[in-house]
C-alpha cells in the first residue's frame, strides 16, 4: 500500500506484489526473481487538470510483470536492498499515466517480513503528457 503524489495532490493506493524464487546471475553476486503486481490508484480532481485532454479523475487499475534484483551474499547488510522493473498495462488515462502501457520501477529494502520503497509509474516519453506517479510504499510480506 502507498500513498502516491502528483503535482502535490495525494491519493490512495494499493498494490499486492508476488515474488518468485531468486536465481543467481552467473558469478557476479547478482540474483534477479520474476515479479507481478497487481494494483489500483485512486482518481482525484484537480481544478487546473479539468478541461484538459487527460483529467485526474480515472481511476486507475494496473497489471505489471517483470523481473527485481539484489545484490549481494544473503548475509550481507545491504542484499535486502532491491531495484526492479516491471512494464505494465493499466485502465483509465490521466495526466500522469496518459497511456495504456507504463513502466513501473521500485528501489526499496526487504526485510524478511516487511518492505519499504519509491515506485515511479511513466511512459518514458512515449506519449504525451509523461507527468508519471510517483509513490511511497510500504508492505507486509507472507511467505507461504
Amino acid at each position: 500500500m502507498g500513498g502516491k503524489y502528483a503535482a502535490e495532490d495525494r491519493a490512495p493506493a494499493v498494490f499486492i506484489d508476488a515474488l518468485l524464487n531468486a536465481h543467481m546471475i552467473g558469478e557476479s553476486g547478482f540474483t534477479w526473481s520474476p515479479i507481478f503486481t497487481a494494483g489500483w490508484i485512486d482518481g482525484r480532481d484537480i481544478a487546473r487538470y479539468r478541461t484538459t485532454r487527460y483529467t485526474t479523475r480515472d481511476h486507475i487499475w494496473m497489471v505489471a510483470g517483470g523481473i527485481r534484483l539484489h545484490y549481494g551474499a544473503p548475509s550481507a547488510w545491504y542484499q535486502p536492498l532491491f531495484f526492479s522493473f516491471q512494464p505494465s498495462l493499466h485502465t483509465g488515462r490521466t495526466e500522469a499515466l496518459s497511456s495504456s502501457y507504463e513502466f513501473t520501477s521500485t528501489l526499496g529494502w526487504q526485510a524478511e517480513h516487511w518492505m519499504i520503497g519509491i515506485r515511479h509509474s511513466s511512459n518514458a516519453f512515449l506519449h504525451m503528457p509523461n507527468r508519471g506517479e510517483t509513490m511511497v510504499i510500504a508492505g507486509i510480506s507472507f511467505n507461504p
